[in-house]
């Protein structure tokens, strides 16, 4: 196995993603991380044990026979370390929410879906289901039909390939209308136009309409992707209620705040809105 160090610019905490749970993981503790997932190009699925040796460093361990580099540079982006993430701990120094924030999880940075494909897999599986029960479907999918990886002594599978996908006629956990719809997913996935880095560069408005085509896809579902995937860190999430709730918790108000208002607060965050929306959401509970 090969093994890649990665710079990080700005505060970052490991310990913190691993505590934060994201697409559909459980949180979980300690200072070792995990991942299966999808190689970007969707042709190879790759493993990772990710450490932080040094507080500005990464260390991932590849599993796998993708080019090192190609997979730690995507764990970089799943963790969000690869942005220099400098003027956004300076923007706690000057806004008491966002130091406030900060200052209860320090170091969070946002977790991310592994790529756009997953993240629409993962949409179209969890709506209208409780995500347990769902990330436990996902998990039997990927174990049936992708691969699996053990790593640093734990067995972790990643969901299937595109093509995998579509060689699968029938999963009994997920309805047909449901893979119906990931084998439209895993085809435009094939087509070039899930492409994370590619949809990461256009408008996020572009984004956001194109996304929204996929049957199953709607205004929440888009952005999900749009905020939990592709790694921008100035897309504003208003349609998450419970970053409006946990904003308005922050800002000492009783109901959660309606878009516009969240729109007009959040001004002062940019460019680091979606950030700021990640942070004031892991802290809402604290």
């Amino acid at each position: 196995m090969d093994v890649v160090e990665k710079a990080v610019a700005g505060r970052f905490d490991l310990a913190q993603s691993i505590a934060f749970g994201f697409g559909g993981r459980d949180a979980g503790a300690g200072s070792v991380m995990r991942l299966a997932f999808c190689l970007d190009g969707y042709t190879d699925q790759v493993g990772a044990v990710v450490t932080q040796p040094d507080a500005q460093v990464l260390r991932v361990e590849v599993h796998g026979e993708a080019d090192p580099q190609r997979v730690a540079d995507q764990v970089a982006r799943v963790l969000s370390a690869d942005v220099d993430g400098t003027g956004y701990d300076e923007l706690g120094g000057r806004d008491p929410v966002v130091g406030t924030a900060q200052a209860r999880r320090p170091g969070l940075r946002p977790p991310l879906f592994y790529s756009a494909y997953e993240a629409l897999l993962w949409s179209v599986l969890s709506a209208r289901r409780p995500q347990r029960q769902m990330a436990v479907v996902r998990e039997q999918l990927a174990r049936a039909h992708g691969r699996t990886f053990t790593l640093d002594g734990v067995e972790l599978a990643a969901v299937p390939l595109p093509e995998q996908l579509l060689a699968v006629s029938g999963f009994d956990p997920i309805p047909e209308i449901k893979l119906h719809r990931m084998h439209a997913i895993a085809r435009a996935a094939l087509d070039g136009a899930l492409d994370t880095a590619t949809l990461r560069a256009q408008d996020p408005e572009v984004t956001r309409a194109q996304l929204q085509t996929f049957e199953g896809i709607g205004p929440f579902y888009s952005e999900l992707v749009l905020v939990r995937a592709l790694g921008h860190t100035d897309v504003l999430p208003v349609n998450e209620p419970m970053v409006r709730g946990a904003t308005a918790a922050a800002l000492g108000e009783a109901e959660p705040l309606d878009p516009e208002r969240l729109a007009e607060v959040a001004e002062a965050w940019r460019p680091w809105r979606t950030w700021v929306g990640v942070a004031l959401r892991a802290t809402a509970a604290q």
